[in-house]
């Protein structure tokens, strides 16, 4: 096979989509693992067919495979036929709400498929670098501890030493995570594992909110994207908890496969990075409501519940000193406003 050839998992969703049109457009055979499993975890709105016919019909050197990473055997034989240059792991189950009702499901995706894909890694491609797509659940809701300031439309950190945000230093134990971020949780520890064990060139991303205009966005995945498709469609969206002031640092996820690149292009093992829009792209949801209105020109309706999801940050955003010290010449480059253009645009387009 060729030397620069890229296997992304999960691409028919918003990252892995995203990393296969960037690669492809740098030359890369790129070959994506997709089965549509989004679509059987939140149904018809979670489908992402739309998306892999967009890349099979837009990429210059595109290949599906229609893959399960639950298939062991399945996956072995992928990898030993491809031999990847380089491997990007986006498929997941992602939703901490959802995670509740299919804990074999959520299990069996996020931390054995994980494995899986380590394992393959290791026999047939152990030089390749490889990106797992992690989650700032890892840190479970520990950071909910810290010391906060309510101001009149978002909370923030009282300490200064976190005026960047979170650190990769911050404790994952001893706190609630959800089932989702216990199973994240083992994914990214495995992949670090392989990459101090056996030496591979491994790095664990924990996202922040991952957004873009080739999300899928439903209820219990999504924040923006599904926050503009109500807002688009005059649907009612519910607050969980908090005043509606919880925070979020949002990236998009073109920025995302920029760094996903660099790191490719000069991997070092057992990487850690908290990857997200840092305090400059984080917005309440309140504040999303004012920003999606003041675009679309429709209010938002909404609904307060008093019951905040189990396990949610109420104040999250990165530090993203330590990648951008590692990778000098990253940095998120498109600002929330240009996201929200695009997102809307892009609804308006689908609808």
């Amino acid at each position: 096979m060729s030397a620069r050839v890229l296997l992304v998992t999960g691409s028919s969703g918003l990252i892995g989509s995203e990393v296969a049109t960037h690669f492809d457009a740098a030359g890369w055979a790129v070959h994506g693992v997709d089965n549509n499993q989004r679509a059987v975890f939140f149904g018809p709105a979670g489908d992402t067919r739309w998306n892999q016919n967009r890349l099979a019909s837009s990429l210059r050197s595109f290949t599906h495979h229609e893959l399960d990473i639950r298939d062991r055997a399945g996956v072995l034989r992928l990898i030993e036929e491809v031999r990847p240059a380089a491997i990007v792991h986006t498929a997941a189950q992602p939703s901490h709400d959802r995670a509740a009702a299919i804990p074999f499901d959520d299990f069996d995706t996020n931390a054995v498929g994980t494995l899986n894909m380590l394992e393959a890694a290791r026999r047939f491609a152990p030089e390749s670098p490889f990106v797992h797509m992690s989650t700032n659940k890892v840190y479970g809701d520990a950071p909910n501890e810290l010391e906060l300031v309510e101001h009149e439309t978002r909370w923030d950190y009282a300490d200064p030493a976190y005026a960047h945000g979170i650190p990769e230093t911050f404790r994952i134990d001893a706190c609630k995570h959800s089932l989702f971020g216990a199973s994240k949780v083992a994914a990214d520890v495995m992949v670090q594992e392989y990459g101090r064990y056996f030496d591979m060139p491994t790095c664990c991303l924990r996202g922040g909110c991952l957004t873009g205009p080739s999300h899928s966005g439903v209820e219990l995945h999504g924040f923006l994207s599904y926050l503009v498709k109500c807002n688009l469609d005059g649907r009612r969206y519910t607050v969980f908890g908090y005043k509606g002031k919880q925070v979020r640092d949002n990236i998009h996820a073109a920025d995302v496969a920029a760094f996903i690149a660099r790191f490719i292009a000069a991997p070092r093992p057992a990487a850690v990075y908290n990857i997200g829009g840092g305090k400059a792209n984080s917005c309440s949801i309140v504040e999303a409501f004012q920003m999606v209105a003041e675009r679309t020109g429709n209010p938002m309706d909404w609904v307060y519940s008093d019951q905040a999801r189990a396990g949610d940050h109420i104040c999250y955003y990165s530090d993203l000193r330590r990648m951008m010290a590692d990778y000098p010449g990253w940095k998120p480059e498109i600002s929330l406003g240009q996201t929200f253009d695009e997102i809307i645009a892009a609804h308006r387009t689908r609808a």
